[in-house]
This record gives C-alpha cells, sequence and structure tokens, in this order.
C-alpha cells in the first residue's frame, strides 16, 4: 500500500435526496469495499442529522439496532455495514450526530473556549464539523463520509455547508460528491421519471454543492436516454450516472458498482492511481449466497421487536455469514416472542435452529422462557445473546434447579430468586445514555468446553451492551442442574459464555457476537449454529435421532 501523507488524503461525501431510505449506507460501504480491493487505506463515518447525543436511548422500532464498537461507541447501524463491508473496525469518531456536536460546542463555551465571541452556527458549528472529518484523515488514504437524511431537511444543513467550506479547505480535486436520489417508475405514464432527480440535485446546488457522481435508485434499467437526459440536467458526464436497483442479497451491490465502473470514475476524479480491484473471493462469496451447495436451513429468531428488522440488522447479516461459510442458505424467519407467549412453542416446530437476541424490558419475555425450555427438551440447536442467555438461566433456575419464581431483577424487583441481577457498578447510575457495560471486553474459554473448541483459542475479546449479569450466587445450583459456565470474564467474576453439554448446539453469551461477523468470516459461533442447524435439519428428514457428536467438527465448522 502507498505511503500517503496525511495532505494527500482523499474524501468522498455521500448525500441523499427525494425520500430517505434508498440505501446510502450500503452504497457507501459498497463504494469502500471497491476502494479497499484497490489497495487503499479506507475509513467511512455516518454524519447523523438528529439532536440525540448518540442512537443508544432511541426505540428500536424508530431507529432500529444501535451498533457497538470495540471502544464502547453505541452508533447508527450502517456503522455494521461499514464494518461488514471494508473488514475493518470503526470507533466513536465514525458517527457524529447533531447532538453530539452541540454537546461539545456548549462544554467549550462553558469553559471559555471561545474566548467571549458569540457562538455561531458559522463558523463554530461547522468547524466543529470540519474537525470530525479531519480527524479520520491520519493513515487513511480515503474517508468517506456519509450524510444522513435528505437533502432540504433543515437538520441537514450545518453538515451540507461544513462539507462547502471542506471542499473549498482542501481543494475540489481531492473530494468526489456523491448524491443517491430516486429514478421512480410510473406506471400510469409507463415511464421512469428523473424530475425527483433534477429537482434534489437543484436543491443541493442552491447551498453551494455540485455533484459529481449520481447513484440513482430505480426499480427498472436506466435506458440511455434516461441517463443523458439525468446527466444533462443535472450538469454531470453521463458515464457518471450510475445505476442502484435492488439485489439478491446486499453483498452484490459493489460487483454491480464495478460493472458500471463506479471505482474508476472515482478514482480518476480523485487524481489516484491504483491497481484494477480483485473482487474474485467476492464473487465467490456473493455466489454462495445465491447458489448455496447444501441447501437451506430454516432459522427462527424469536424476538422483542421483530416487527422492524432493522433492530436486529447485524443478527440478520451473521445469520447469512454462517449460512455462506457452510455453504448452506439460510431462510430465517421473526417471530414475537409476545406471540409465542399467547399461542404456544408449536410454532417452533418447523425451524433447524432458533435464535434469542437481546433486548430490555420485560415485555415477550416470558415467550422467550418457554423457547428456551422447548429447544432444551427438543434438542433444537440454540444460540442466546445478551437476554438470551438470561432467559436461558431463568428457564434453567425455574425448571431444572426447583427455583419457582427466579426472574431477572430488572424484570421483577421482588422475585425471591433474583438469578439474573444489576451489576455493582450500575447499582447507583441514573443516566441512560451511555452508562451501560459497553464495548469489547476480554474472557477465557474453558478447557474441554464446546466453546473452546468452536473458537479454536483460549481467550476471545467480544463486544458488550448490558445492564445485568448472571447472579454468581446461584451458579453452584445451575452447575448442578447440568449447566456449564464456558466462558468467564478474566477474573472469573463474570458469566460471558454458558452451554449444555448434552445438546447437540445449547451456547447462549452475554455478548454480542453478531457485531463481529463479516461476509467472509463468519463468527465462529455463527457457523456452529448454522452447521448443527444443517445436522438437525438432516436427523428430522432421515428420522434418526440427532446425537452431541454427530460427525460434526466443532473446531472448525464453518471456517473459510
Amino acid at each position: 500500500m502507498r505511503d500517503m501523507r496525511e495532505a494527500d488524503t482523499k474524501y468522498i461525501f455521500i448525500t441523499g435526496g427525494v425520500v430517505s431510505s434508498l440505501g446510502k449506507g450500503i452504497a457507501a460501504a459498497s463504494i469502500g469495499r471497491l476502494l479497499v480491493e484497490r489497495g487503499l487505506a479506507v475509513t467511512i463515518q455516518k454524519f447523523d442529522p438528529y439532536i440525540n447525543v448518540d442512537p443508544g436511548t432511541m426505540s428500536p422500532f424508530q431507529h432500529g439496532e444501535v451498533y457497538v464498537t470495540d471502544d464502547g461507541a453505541e452508533t447508527d447501524l450502517d456503522l455494521g455495514h461499514y464494518e461488514r463491508f471494508i473488514n475493518e473496525s470503526l470507533s466513536q469518531a465514525n458517527n457524529v450526530t447533531t447532538g453530539r456536536i452541540y454537546q461539545n460546542i456548549i462544554t467549550k463555551e462553558r469553559r471559555g473556549d471561545f474566548l467571549g465571541a458569540t457562538v455561531q452556527v458559522i463558523p463554530h458549528v461547522t468547524d466543529e464539523i470540519k474537525s470530525y472529518i479531519q480527524k479520520l484523515s491520519p493513515g487513511h488514504d480515503v474517508v468517506i463520509t456519509e450524510v444522513g437524511g435528505t437533502v432540504g431537511d433543515i437538520e441537514s444543513l450545518p453538515f451540507l455547508e461544513a462539507i462547502r467550506q471542506f471542499r473549498q479547505d482542501v481543494g475540489r480535486n481531492n473530494t468526489v460528491l456523491i448524491h443517491l436520489t430516486l429514478v421512480p417508475y410510473i406506471a400510469a405514464a409507463g415511464e421512469l421519471k428523473t424530475k425527483p432527480t433534477q429537482h434534489s440535485v437543484r436543491e443541493l446546488m442552491e447551498i453551494g454543492l455540485q455533484p459529481d457522481i449520481l447513484v440513482c435508485r430505480t426499480e427498472w434499467p436506466l435506458t440511455e436516454e434516461v441517463r443523458r437526459k439525468v446527466a444533462r440536467f443535472c450538469n454531470v458526464d453521463i458515464g457518471d450516472v450510475i445505476e442502484s436497483r435492488d439485489m439478491d442479497t446486499i453483498y452484490e451491490v459493489p460487483l454491480r458498482f464495478r460493472e458500471q465502473r463506479l471505482d474508476e470514475r472515482i478514482v480518476d476524479h480523485l487524481g489516484l492511481e491504483t491497481p484494477e480491484p480483485d473482487l474474485t473471493v467476492w464473487e465467490s462469496m456473493v455466489e454462495r449466497i445465491k447458489h448455496p451447495g447444501s441447501g437451506d436451513v430454516r432459522v427462527a429468531v424469536v424476538g422483542k421487536y421483530t416487527s422492524l428488522i432493522d433492530s436486529y440488522k447485524s443478527i440478520h447479516e451473521a445469520l447469512i455469514h454462517g449460512g455462506i461459510s457452510n455453504d448452506t442458505g439460510v431462510q430465517i424467519d421473526w417471530l414475537s416472542s409476545e406471540a409465542i407467549d399467547e399461542q404456544g412453542t408449536e410454532v417452533l416446530e418447523p425451524y433447524d435452529a432458533l435464535l434469542i437476541p437481546g433486548g430490555f424490558g420485560h415485555r415477550g419475555v416470558e415467550g422467550m422462557v418457554d423457547t428456551v425450555r422447548y429447544l432444551r427438551e427438543e434438542g433444537v440447536p440454540f444460540l442466546g445473546i445478551c437476554l438470551g442467555l438470561q432467559c436461558a438461566i431463568i428457564e434453567a433456575a425455574r425448571n431444572e434447579c426447583g427455583l419457582d419464581g427466579a426472574d431477572s431483577s430488572e424484570f421483577q424487583p421482588d422475585t425471591p430468586h433474583p438469578v439474573i441481577s444489576l451489576l455493582d457498578s450500575q447499582l447507583k447510575v441514573t443516566m441512560k445514555g451511555g452508562t451501560m457495560r459497553l464495548g469489547a471486553y476480554p474472557a477465557h474459554l474453558v478447557d474441554g468446553s464446546r466453546v473452546r473448541e468452536i473458537y479454536g483459542e483460549s481467550e476471545i475479546s467480544e463486544r458488550h451492551r448490558h445492564r445485568y449479569e448472571v447472579n454468581n450466587e446461584y451458579r453452584e445450583a445451575l452447575f448442578g442442574a447440568g449447566m456449564r459456565f464456558s466462558g468467564l470474564s478474566p477474573d472469573g467474576g463474570l458469566v460471558e459464555i454458558i452451554e449444555l453439554p448434552d445438546h447437540l448446539f445449547f451456547v447462549a453469551t452475554q455478548f454480542h457476537p453478531e457485531l463481529k461477523s463479516r461476509p467472509t468470516r463468519a463468527h465462529p459461533l455463527f457457523a456452529a449454529l448454522i452447521a448443527a442447524a444443517r445436522v438437525h435439519r438432516d436427523a428430522r428428514v432421515s428420522g434418526e435421532p440427532d446425537h452431541v457428536s454427530n460427525g460434526v467438527r466443532w473446531e472448525t465448522a464453518g471456517r473459510q
């Protein structure tokens, strides 16, 4: 890789128009992947215009998943896409909100940093925004910045103004502005309409930003005539009008962009000389997703927020990754734990594996506990994550240890058996934002355990987001009932992983393994879950019972 001085860093800005949710995050991540394949050091950041300091206190139904980085930042779910596509761990600096910008400025004003000046949007807010772009420059050839929302939103204006200034500061030849817009097909007219794109670009130009490249989301192919029309009215070259249609998998997007030479247009605009990208591995990975050689397995995710799948975006992707590494398709059904509580566990019978993800609050927990009892008794492969582990502890305490009324103190403060209880460090915490156990922490895996074989190492580091832990006063009783505490904090004081040795696959973690899974490197636990699902599927088809051994080599299952 070329040794580029900080002054040589190039910058790509991605904005959106017409409507939100067009896929700016996937577009940014896909461009990042193509540039990485060209040998460039790339990082991606997200500017979110909302006034929350971070999404940590926002409802999953409103904002989707909260993605946690190694350094404990609670961030937008698009950072998950960035990490998965460019295969780099990101940090707090990669997600910037209006709330954080204003928090920083007010803190500086209160301590007198502005020397009596009147604090204003320009230059103080825009300078703060620009500092976050510059902060990522060292060590990177290219910094990609995605601006949330759409052009025309009042919340986005300071970010767009900062970008306008930044392009002047570093030189236009060192930046590329990519505008993602919509070209809808109007059935009554029988044609694609470019007027929304024209208006969006005009609105962008009114604040001093001329796009260099247009990425057009469309349901139908862009004809040459449509491309020429967009180029003519939006003041870009026809080769800089890029089509973006829905794909069978999001991992196919970089390949379709490459076919249209988008990465070539970008490096030409930036004056970069790089080798052609080698997408052989990526193409093979996409082929496995679209045409798996070992059939499909059915996996049910039993959770609290399943009416909005974005609430579990990383779970969804990690299951797909587990399928890739096993050359197996993964059909995912999202089941409400409240429905399980009302309808019973019969609805779980068709599935080859079950997963219970994280969540907060009592709603739907009894349905999760019933799910754990079902899969434990029926031998269905199971992966529990965060709340999933806590439900497994509650179920075992009630049904295997005979501790009537066992519960988490989060759900039942007066429970006679608080098998899940608040972390000591959380007892006096009253502020909600950013005060949980967050980020990467080490864990030791017990020799001879299933997870020790799956990971292939004794020390791991995984990302956390929780307040409650397994109550150590009940560990002996749970151990006596057959549960094994196979992953512990280095001092042995906190339970990180549990498993049932006599079950085909029963593993639950206090941490969130989905956050470190990658399409070209599936997380070991998800790879092992899908391997076990295949075994369970085949046993169901043949009518033969599946046993713990079943020929599954856990230490290598799913590895690429």
